[in-house]
């Protein structure tokens, strides 16, 4: 029997039909699904790959409009969201796993291919669930090992957990942040912190509830975050310039 596509067909095969060639994924349409031989794994198809910042996140940036996204966005991104609500580096939400778990079980595909980008984001749901230290930074080191054996190629950079600040009641979502900046610093990742940026930036008005923007504080927020990724020199690859010679 014919594989489906993207499914390898192993040599020597009994049938008497000739065996079907394995899909190329430069022919496969954006959003198909690509099994991929190197791997293993199921991957997505993302049309301009060279541009892309791929986000894994929580409820922070899995929003259209989250301020994670549009940071990445301003910087000249297409944004590719892998994670969920509810989860972080230890914290899963019930149909979910955590990150690593997540990203190994195939509760969500990373794209095809090699992404300008790979940012990981969070930390607040560790917070609230009580994970310890010793988890957070286990489950963060596997992530990131995972995701630099996958995509040897990419930059990195690491958004820590938003909170009011360690003196203004910030509690664990801003020792999460540090803990975070500890991990990213060993594995020479670019970090932004965000532990104090609800009161820094005076935008604990701007809450639609105890940890999350409103329209307003997401899109100050992620004016913030592009000035940070700018200032890292994390900016989107350029454009190549279209021929201009003239034709005939």
């Amino acid at each position: 029997m014919a594989a489906a596509p993207g499914e390898p067909v192993a040599a020597g095969s009994a049938g008497k039909a000739r065996l079907a060639p394995e899909s190329d994924p430069a022919s496969m349409a954006p959003g198909s699904v690509y099994l991929n031989p190197a791997n293993g794994r199921n991957e997505v198809i993302v049309a301009n790959i060279k541009r892309t910042a791929v986000l894994i996140g929580d409820s922070q940036s899995e929003p259209e409009a989250g301020w994670p996204r549009q940071g990445l966005a301003a910087m000249g991104y297409n944004v590719f969201f892998c994670g969920r609500g509810g989860t972080g580096f230890v914290a899963a939400n019930g149909k979910t796993g955590n990150y690593i778990d997540a990203l190994q079980r195939g509760d969500w595909k990373l794209p095809y291919g090699s992404p300008a980008l790979v940012v990981i984001q969070g930390g607040g749901n560790d917070a609230a669930r009580g994970a310890t230290d010793a988890q957070i930074v286990a489950n963060a080191e596997r992530l990131i090992s995972s995701l630099k054996q996958r995509y040897p190629g990419s930059k990195f950079a690491m958004i820590g957990t938003l909170a009011r600040g360690i003196n203004y009641g910030g509690g664990r979502r801003s020792q999460v942040d540090a803990l975070l900046g500890t991990v990213a610093a060993k594995h020479a990742i670019p970090f932004v912190s965000a532990g104090d940026w609800l009161t820094k930036y005076d935008l604990a008005k701007e809450l639609a509830d105890g940890v999350h923007m409103n329209s307003v504080g997401h899109k100050a927020l992620g004016t913030i975050l592009a000035a940070r990724l700018k200032e890292l020199g994390l900016e989107a690859p350029a454009v190549p310039a279209t021929s201009s010679l003239p034709v005939g």
